[in-house]
C-alpha cells in the first residue's frame, strides 16, 4: 500500500502521499518539545506557546483533509465498482447459476442417484426467487404499517411494551411525585420549562409502561438537578482538546480505510488500480467464456 504511514488506501485518484498526518499523541508530543525550545528557531522561542500550539493544530487540520479526500475518493470507486460489476456482471452470475442448475437436474434425471439429487436440490436452491416482501416483513407489518415493535427496533428504541393495564402504586406514587416537582408550569423562563417539558415526557414514557427502576432513576436525576455546563477551557485547553479529536478523527478514518481495502470490491481494485474498468471488462469476458461452456456441456448432456 502506498500510503502505508497514514493508513490511506491506494486509489487512481490520490497521487499525493499524506506520511506527514499527525499520529495521535504524537502530536501533543512534538508540541511539548517545540514549547521547550527543541528544533525551534529563535523567532519560535520568543513566541507564545499557544501560538505553536495553534501553528500544529492547522497542520493537524489540513493533514487530516487531504487524509478525508483519500479515503472519500477511494470510498466512491469502491461504490461504483460494486455497483458496475452488479450491473454488468450481475447477469452472467445468474445465467451461470441457472445452467449449474439445469446440468444439476440433468445429471440426477440422468443417474438417479440421490446424492446426485440433493446437488441439484442445492443448485437449484441457488436460483430460487428471492421471497416477496409478505415473507421478508413477517410480523413487521400490520394494517396502519410498521408495527410499533418494529419502528421501536428501526429507531433504537427499547421495546418494552406495558406489563398491565394500570401501573402498580409505587410506579403511580413516583409518578405523581415527579410530576408534581418537574412540572412545566412551574418553569420560570423558557430555558427551564423547555427542560421540564423533556424530562416530563421520559416520565410519562416510564409511567406507561410502569417501570418502577426507571421512575426511581428519574427521581434520583431530578434531585440532583441540571447538568451544569463545563468551565470554559483556557486557550491552551482548546487548542490540546482540537489535537486530540483530530487524532481520534484519523483514527477512525483509518479503520474505514482499512475495512474498504480488505473488502472484496477494494481487494480487487488492488488487482487494477490503474484501470479497474478494464478490469470489469476482463472479468466479463471470463464470465461469458464460462456461460459458452456451461452451455455446451449442457448441450452435450441433453444429447446423450
Amino acid at each position: 500500500m502506498s500510503h502505508e504511514a497514514a493508513g490511506v488506501p491506494t486509489t487512481r485518484n490520490d497521487e499525493d502521499r499524506q506520511d506527514n498526518v499527525p499520529q495521535g499523541s504524537e502530536d501533543v508530543q512534538d508540541v511539548q518539545q517545540d514549547e521547550a525550545g527543541e528544533a525551534a528557531g529563535p523567532e519560535d522561542a520568543e513566541q507564545r506557546p499557544e501560538a505553536r500550539l495553534a501553528r500544529a493544530v492547522q497542520v493537524a487540520e489540513q493533514a487530516l483533509i487531504e487524509f478525508e479526500i483519500a479515503v472519500e475518493t477511494f470510498r466512491v470507486e469502491v461504490e461504483n465498482f460494486s455497483r458496475l460489476h452488479h450491473q454488468k456482471l450481475g447477469p452472467m452470475y445468474a445465467r451461470l447459476d441457472e445452467l449449474d442448475a439445469l446440468i444439476a437436474e440433468a445429471r440426477a434425471a440422468k443417474t438417479g442417484d440421490p446424492e446426485d439429487e440433493r446437488k441439484a436440490r442445492e443448485a437449484r436452491a441457488v436460483v430460487m426467487p428471492m421471497p416477496g416482501v409478505d415473507e421478508l416483513f413477517h410480523d413487521w407489518m400490520d394494517t396502519d404499517g410498521l408495527s410499533p415493535e418494529a419502528a421501536a427496533m428501526l429507531t433504537e428504541q427499547p421495546v418494552r411494551p406495558p406489563k398491565r393495564v394500570r401501573p402498580s402504586e409505587e410506579a403511580r406514587r413516583l409518578y405523581r411525585e415527579l410530576a408534581r416537582k418537574a412540572h412545566p408550569d412551574l418553569a420560570q423562563d423558557e430555558v427551564e420549562r423547555q427542560r421540564r417539558d423533556e424530562f416530563i415526557a421520559r416520565v410519562n414514557a416510564a409511567y406507561g409502561r410502569g417501570d418502577v427502576e426507571l421512575l426511581k432513576e428519574l427521581v434520583a436525576e431530578w434531585e440532583a438537578g441540571p447538568v451544569q455546563p463545563p468551565a470554559p477551557l483556557s486557550e491552551s485547553e482548546e487548542l490540546y482538546a482540537r489535537l486530540e479529536w483530530l487524532s481520534r478523527r484519523k483514527e477512525l478514518l483509518t479503520v474505514l480505510a482499512k475495512e474498504l481495502e480488505d473488502g472484496a470490491i477494494g481487494s480487487m481494485l488492488r488487482m487494477a488500480p490503474d484501470d479497474p474498468d478494464q478490469l470489469l471488462e476482463d472479468i466479463a469476458a471470463q464470465l461469458l467464456g464460462e456461460v459458452s461452456r456451461r452451455e455446451a456441456e449442457l448441450a452435450e448432456m441433453a444429447q446423450q
